[in-house]
């Protein structure tokens, strides 16, 4: 991005735009951003604020009242557009499936809040009550960790309790009920084979939730795990600013699904300081003082997790997530159990028999095989 130079003095009447240094690395929404923060760095602009939106308003320009646009540049995955009025800049970032990031600039924080409320009161889209705004965090390329925010889609536990095989869904069930006072241990562990519906699960809780838990999936674990800088960011967290429906929460649960390389028995060998530093997050000096709570899915068995992962105190909820019984699938499939394999089902297999494809039968175990 342009990197803006500031003036050699303090401004004493009107600043000067700073100069600005262009490669041919950068792109025109550079150009847009390196504009927004001429004036805040030039010191016209004292205060300035970004918030992000899940679900912006079909249709909307997302700009105030009497804005005039400066610049609108155009890429492959997003629209940045620059607006000002009397005594504020506004720019809005469209990214394709990310939702929208608004930030203004302003001479005072009463002209830039109101400014921003206005965008906000007529941009942001309330989210249905099946639908919460979640958090996905990854490493951007200028090594920062970067937070954007998507409304998906979340069922109501009771709509989908029949997914899962009656030991694993009465503990789901448990911490689907739970309240944030009787939070003890900050490790949420699902296990189990894939196609069971551990991440369906994760997005029921999100919705459970919502009204005292933020929730956030981390896209790249290992960078997460690798880099402290990146990690200490993550763990700090952002404002709440994206939130539509006002709940006040304390907590956050960050989600790291498929994280078998990082928690198994031989991880202090093949992952290094990362599993320290996942245990280190929740409950070493890093957690202190945050109510930070982390889900890790993996494929698998407990019983070849690290011992330090899985010790008492330390996790919050240890949920197996396997397959159906053969009664419970023949019940979930209602008419068509007769295709139910004797050994029962997982739910994506059971949703294939619904659509009518066949599902081969579990494997017989034969002695002296690899088991």
């Amino acid at each position: 991005m342009p990197s803006p130079r500031l003036p050699s003095a303090p401004p004493t009447g009107p600043a000067p735009l700073p100069v600005m240094q262009y490669d041919d690395f950068d792109s025109p929404c550079d150009v847009v951003d390196a504009l927004l923060l001429a004036e805040f760095v030039s010191g016209r602009h004292t205060w300035a604020r970004t918030v992000q939106l899940a679900k912006p308003r079909p249709g909307t320009e997302l700009l105030p009242q009497r804005a005039r646009l400066i610049r609108t540049a155009m890429e492959r995955n997003r629209v940045s557009r620059l607006a000002a009025g009397d005594g504020w800049l506004a720019r809005v970032v469209l990214g394709r499936g990310r939702g929208v990031e608004v930030t203004v600039t302003a001479v005072d924080a009463e002209t830039g809040a109101s400014v921003l409320d206005e965008i906000v009161e007529q941009g942001a889209e309330p989210l249905d009550a099946a639908h919460v705004a979640m958090g996905f965090w990854h490493q951007n390329q200028q090594g920062g960790g970067q937070r954007d925010t998507r409304g998906i889609q979340a069922p109501t536990w009771e709509t989908i309790r029949s997914n899962y095989p009656a030991e694993a869904a009465a503990a789901l069930t448990d911490l689907m009920e739970l309240a944030p006072e009787a939070v003890s241990g900050r490790l949420l562990l699902l296990h189990g084979p894939p196609g069971t519906g551990k991440t369906t699960a994760l997005r029921a809780l999100a919705r459970h939730w919502r009204q005292w838990c933020q929730v956030d999936c981390v896209l790249d674990p290992e960078e997460l795990f690798a880099d402290p800088a990146y990690l200490m960011e993550v763990a700090v967290g952002e404002g709440e600013d994206d939130k539509e429906d006002g709940a006040e929460r304390s907590w956050r649960l960050l989600i790291l699904e498929d994280c078998d390389e990082l928690i198994r028995g031989e991880a202090r060998q093949t992952a290094g300081q990362a599993l320290s530093r996942l245990l280190n997050l929740t409950d070493g000096l890093l957690g202190q003082g945050r109510n930070v709570l982390v889900a890790i899915t993996t494929n698998e068995d407990l019983s070849r997790l690290h011992p330090a992962v899985v010790r008492p105190g330390r996790c919050l909820a240890r949920v197996e997530v396997g397959r159906l019984s053969y009664a419970e699938a023949a019940a979930w499939l209602g008419d068509d159990a007769a295709a139910v394999p004797a050994g029962g089902a997982t739910l994506a297999e059971l949703y294939a028999l619904r659509a009518g494809a066949p599902v081969a039968a579990e494997p017989a175990v034969t002695i002296g095989g690899y088991l």
